[in-house]
């Protein structure tokens, strides 16, 4: 096995897990590392990077275990149990929906660093008129969520489909402009992900199986991991800087990051590949 391969895909890894949560874009910043490094042919790295997906999923199940365990053995018996399950259907379908419509359109006219770049920098003003404006909470927790809010919350995941924008990112800001608090918009999006990112990995693996070698098997087993770790690591770390802080910060690193990859693209400094 290749070692910078695999010290490549810990990169990835670790890009992955580190971003997935936070309102950045994994996504777009996947797009980059891959293309700054020169990480594997454009196919290959796509089904990379939906594997170590999984990872970061991994890492929110183990870390709200005794939620997800409590709510399975409830369902039927417990209202709770049962409301969280109907609006994380409810807000999937969306996303879903829409994906399946859409999906490879804006694969092929989107997935490239400009794009993304863009839509970094579009997100970020949101996330400052979000923040700048007035935050009534009226649905301090996950548990006060109704379907109606759990569709709405749903529409603002969908924007996602746009590379760049942020899964984690649209639902948390569109839960701030719902009315949810700061903890509860990080936590639905957290559980929202399961069933997203999980189903979205396993149907595009299954899409892109032709494209599954054991000798990549180093490499993917590398980045799961890493994935996993970082992705722990940024769950708990969101959720203690929710309590304290707002969002501005990573308003204003999506803009930064977003110029310099427009500045390297402009004048040549960095070769993006285009996809």
């Amino acid at each position: 096995m290749d070692f910078l391969l695999l010290i490549k895909a810990a990169v990835m890894g670790l890009v992955e897990g580190a971003t997935e949560f936070l309102p950045v874009s994994s996504t777009g910043h996947l797009i980059l590392a891959g293309d700054l490094m020169n990480f594997m042919d454009h196919d290959k790295r796509g089904v990379f990077e939906v594997a170590i997906q999984l990872g970061a999923i991994l890492a929110v199940v183990w870390e709200y275990r005794t939620r997800f365990v409590s709510t399975f053995a409830g369902l039927g018996r417990d209202p709770i149990a049962n409301r969280l399950i109907i609006n994380l259907a409810i807000a999937f379908l969306p996303l879903a929906i829409l994906g399946l419509l859409f999906g490879d359109v804006i694969k092929e006219n989107l997935f490239k660093p400009v794009p993304v770049a863009i839509a970094f920098i579009l997100g970020a003003f949101v996330i400052l008129w979000a923040e700048k404006r007035q935050h009534t909470i009226t649905i301090p927790t996950v548990d006060d969520i109704k379907p109606l809010d759990a569709l709405k919350l749903g529409l603002a995941q969908a924007v996602a489909l746009i590379p760049g924008t942020s899964r984690s990112g649209a639902t948390i800001i569109g839960g701030l402009f719902f009315g949810l608090s700061r903890q509860a918009a990080a936590e639905f999006s957290f559980f929202l992900a399961v069933p997203t990112l999980g189903i979205a990995s396993i149907y595009s693996m299954y899409k892109a199986r032709d494209l599954l070698s054991f000798d990549d098997i180093g490499a993917w087993i590398v980045g799961f991991v890493f994935s996993f770790i970082s992705a722990m690591i940024a769950v708990r770390a969101l959720i203690r800087y929710v309590s304290h802080h707002d969002f501005t910060v990573f308003a204003w690193y999506r803009i930064a990051f977003g110029v310099i990859v427009l500045i390297t693209a402009y004048t040549g400094l960095v070769e993006w590949t285009v996809h």
